[in-house]
């Protein structure tokens, strides 16, 4: 049998057909980079939506597989299982108060994934992140490096339009980095940001820093608030192809991910924010950045908060 009759895309599973992942299929399709698989439980709305981007396929130039279902079977093999399915945050919610309800939903969801891609990668992106992170580690039974969070690609996205701005500078001149969970404790590091090599920190007051660290804290529920209904999705979704091509082309980026930590960064079982290099078995390097006291403790307090809220839902769920 010739090597063209062997061939077979990569696959890419998205549970979860809302804007996030709606939009996320649409990237990885036109940048040619995956067959796409898009499920949800509402019949009818992931086979319209594929057959959309299928009609638009000749205009945009990508020849990807685009399949809509509401069925398990037909996520079978997926090299990447990415989750979105879940209850979005309304004006007034944080991201804590879909903890119980989205854990059910994602339980679900990797149970009957995992079932027909048994080798998948999965990449989590419901809320709250790193405990819906370690919940869907627990249920898959996968080694932890093939399962993680995106959230440090979208508040390092965050952080570093924000500098942009301040500094009316290409935001493609900026580097940022943000570490810990997802939410109101993460933890931007400015010392880690730059602008075409040089740190923030000798362009920008602390005042500046200290305000466009606390944009970046509130940058999805900025968003939230402007929107009234729904959320973000453009750049959440433009964050999960930053890992999925990462991964897909083996590319051993830096991308800062929600990772389970075996006494990394001095914290121990449990999902959180930190650099790591990404490549085709998932993630393969976590890296340990220096960081200051105040950073330290900073992080600590992030993955403590983290931790008591993942120790609950274990308690509850599983």
């Amino acid at each position: 049998m010739d090597s063209v009759s062997t061939y077979r895309a990569c696959r890419v599973a998205i549970i979860g057909s809302g804007s996030v992942g709606s939009t996320l299929a649409q990237r990885i399709a036109e940048k040619n980079l995956a067959d796409v698989l898009l499920l949800d439980v509402v019949e009818g709305r992931p086979q319209g939506l594929a057959l959309d981007l299928l009609e638009a396929s000749g205009l945009v130039g990508h020849h990807r597989q685009i399949v809509g279902t509401n069925d398990y079977a037909e996520t079978a093999d997926s090299d990447i299982v990415v989750i979105t399915a879940g209850l979005p945050r309304k004006p007034g919610m944080s991201r804590d108060d879909l903890l119980q309800v989205n854990g059910k939903i994602v339980l679900d969801v990797v149970r009957q994934a995992i079932a027909h891609s048994p080798q998948a990668r999965f990449i989590v992106v419901t809320n709250p992140l790193d405990v819906m992170v370690y919940l869907a580690w627990k249920a898959t039974g996968l080694p932890s490096q093939q399962v993680m969070g995106m959230a440090g690609v979208l508040d390092s996205a965050r952080f570093q339009t924000f500098i942009a701005m301040a500094l009316k500078v290409p935001p493609q001149d900026v580097s940022a980095m943000v570490l810990g969970g997802h939410g109101d404790l993460m933890v931007p590091l400015p010392q880690y940001s730059t602008v075409c090599g040089i740190p923030v920190t000798e362009l920008l007051d602390q005042a500046t820093i200290d305000r466009l660290c606390d944009r970046t804290r509130n940058g999805g529920a900025e968003i939230v608030g402007l929107l009234q209904k729904g959320g973000a999705y453009s750049a959440p979704s433009a964050a999960i192809y930053k890992m999925v091509e990462a991964i897909l082309l083996n590319q051993s980026r830096i991308l800062p991910a929600s990772a389970y930590l075996r006494g990394q960064y001095g914290l121990e079982d449990l999902y959180l924010g930190v650099p790591c290099r990404l490549g085709w078995t998932g993630i393969e390097e976590i890296l340990e950045l220096r960081l200051t006291d105040a950073e330290q403790a900073l992080l600590q307090d992030s993955g403590d908060f983290v931790k008591v809220r993942t120790e609950q839902v274990l308690k509850q769920m599983l």
